[in-house]
Parts: C-alpha cells; structure tokens; sequence
C-alpha cells in the first residue's frame, strides 16, 4: 500500500497535516480517541478523512483542558450526527462542554492580556 490511497493516509501525513507529532497520534490512538480505521499487511496505520476531521476536533479540544474522558464523550456526542437528534442527556452535557469551553477560554485570554503587559514592560525597558 502506498502512503495514501484514495481518501486514506498513513499517520505521518495525518501528522504533516494535523501539526502534531506521531506519538501524539498514536497516543490518541492507544487510549482509544482515534483508532485507525484500518492496518496495512505490514502493521502500519491507515486513516481516513473522518479520522482527520477528528483529530482537528481532539486538537481543538486539548488547549481548552478537557479530560480524556471528556474528550471521548464529546467524540461520542458528535458522531451521533444532527444535534437537534441528541437525547436530551447528550444535549445537557453539550451545555456543560460549551460552558466549560467559553471559561477557559475567558481565563486563556485573560492570561494573554497578562502577558502582553509584561511584553510591553519589558520592551520600555
């Protein structure tokens, strides 16, 4: 197999493409947030446009400071498809994600606000 066919990729191009390294990847892939979609005869890893589309989701979610857990469970919640077919559990813990994400965001800018005052300090000085 080549290093892609089709609509699939072996890891270091989802790495190329993601920006993160190969351990990541394969530490997601260990803990069970991206399982490869499939193997090659020789054992390597094939992904495929979803599990791209994934990652983006998983990268997206680390910054934030979701757990493993939570991670998973918003993988859960999303790949069930249209969110207005959610049980009314996933729409609730979609509520909690989303509060969650907009207070350390908050927090994160509040600490780049931080640090852009101590930058303009140390560049009077």
């Amino acid at each position: 197999m080549t290093a892609k066919t089709g609509n699939t990729m072996h890891i270091g191009e989802l790495a190329e493409r993601t920006g993160l390294s190969l351990r990541t990847i394969r530490h997601y892939d260990e803990v069970g947030l991206l399982p490869a979609t499939a193997r090659t005869d020789g054992g390597f890893r094939v992904y495929s446009e979803d599990d791209f589309e994934r990652l983006l989701v998983i990268k997206q979610m680390k910054p934030v400071g979701f757990s493993l857990e939570e991670m998973a469970e918003l993988l859960r919640i999303f790949a069930t498809g249209d969110p207005a077919g959610l049980v009314e559990a996933d729409q609730a813990k979609l509520v909690q994600f989303l509060e969650k994400a907009v207070q350390q965001r908050a927090k994160m800018a509040r600490n780049l606000a931080q640090a852009d005052e101590l930058i303009e300090r140390l560049s009077r000085s």
